[in-house]
């Protein structure tokens, strides 16, 4: 009998992606999601590329206790991906209610229901804005966690939290809660079909839906946040990470949870490629690899942003047996073909 996995937030960018990934590896997979960020285009997709139309779907806000209540009631749901969370820096630091609101009450409705029906291994989908500015880099799972430097980042860091206290007082007991939380960085690009990817609703916050929808002419110019950091060109050093690769780090941490394979009852992982690529890199490689020319201005830094943040991976090459596959160029290169199906 296929295990079965709940995808909070799946008909999003990243849900999507795992749910794909997910049922290839032979998993049953139920999807949630509140289509606030996002409409059925991807879910749509998902359907298409595994050639499953009977994939169970809940509109349904997990901040809404009594609906994911009624999903456990409906489904024998063996482990969770919670993805169902406000998403953009920018915006956290001018609506902090919304995002505390949000993204704290989802998280605790998963896991008190998980709880209730006799617990569950709960995956969390975490972030490196946890290590704020990192003073030593790449940053390993030992780093130090700073201060967020954005109420998004400090929800994660609080999720975390409460995943690892939850996970603390619920061991041995017949409500026992097993959870891994995945710190990753920039995730682009999009699934080779072009059948999924990322589709901001508005104006994008993630930096290649803003150069993707400028390169086909749907922004007029691409703002770069800053080119005055200390850095080799000024601009901010992250860890980018194709989505297809990520979503395979989450069905091997899922794998490893149901498969009894963890060595602690809560586990962390770095998601990412250990290589950093400035912002001004990305945008260069992408106009190389597509033979674009992008408009695009440098303007002041953005409230949140960190300098330079990349990944160690050690830790989930050997533990998940997981690495990232994809190039920077093969990944940019995707994110330009969905753009251009839509």
């Amino acid at each position: 009998m296929a295990k079965k996995v709940l995808v909070s937030g799946g008909a999003g960018y990243i849900g999507s992606h795992v749910t794909v990934e997910l049922i290839s590896a032979g998993y049953d997979v139920v999807v949630a999601d509140n289509l606030s960020n996002c409409d059925m285009t991807c879910f749509d997709g998902v359907k298409k590329i595994t050639g499953r139309d009977d994939i169970p779907f809940y509109q349904i806000d997990c901040c809404d206790y009594d609906a994911v209540d009624t999903l456990f009631t409906e489904h024998k749901i063996d482990a969770v991906i919670h993805f169902a969370a406000f998403k953009a820096v920018g915006e956290s630091v001018a609506k902090p209610i919304k995002y505390y609101r949000n993204n704290l009450v989802s998280f605790l409705n998963i896991l008190e229901v998980s709880k209730n029906h006799g617990g569950c291994n709960v995956l969390f989908s975490s972030s490196a804005t946890v290590y704020g500015e990192a003073e030593v880099l790449p940053v390993t799972e030992q780093t130090p966690r700073l201060p967020a430097t954005s109420p998004y980042g400090n929800t994660k860091q609080m999720c975390e939290d409460i995943l690892r206290d939850v996970v603390k007082a619920t061991a041995s007991s017949s409500e026992e809660i097993r959870g891994i939380a995945l710190r990753y960085f920039n995730p682009i690009g999009a699934h080779p079909s072009a059948l999924i990817g990322e589709l901001p609703r508005g104006v994008p916050n993630n930096l290649v839906p803003f150069i993707t929808q400028t390169a086909i002419g749907k922004r007029e110019c691409l703002s770069i946040f800053g080119n005055d950091y200390p850095t080799e060109d000024g601009t901010c050093l992250r860890d980018y990470i194709d989505v297809v690769d990520l979503a395979k780090a989450h069905v091997a941490a899922v794998t490893r949870m149901l498969g009894g394979k963890m060595k602690e009852n809560y586990e962390i992982f770095n998601i990412g490629t250990g290589r950093p690529v400035s912002v001004y890199e990305l945008v260069t490689a992408f106009e190389k690899v597509n033979g674009l020319k992008l408009n695009y201005k440098f303007v002041d830094r953005r409230p949140g942003d960190v300098t330079a943040i990349w990944a160690d991976t050690t830790l989930a090459n050997e533990e998940l047996g997981w690495k990232a596959e994809r190039s920077v160029e093969e990944t940019l290169a995707s994110a330009w073909a969905w753009e251009r199906n839509l």
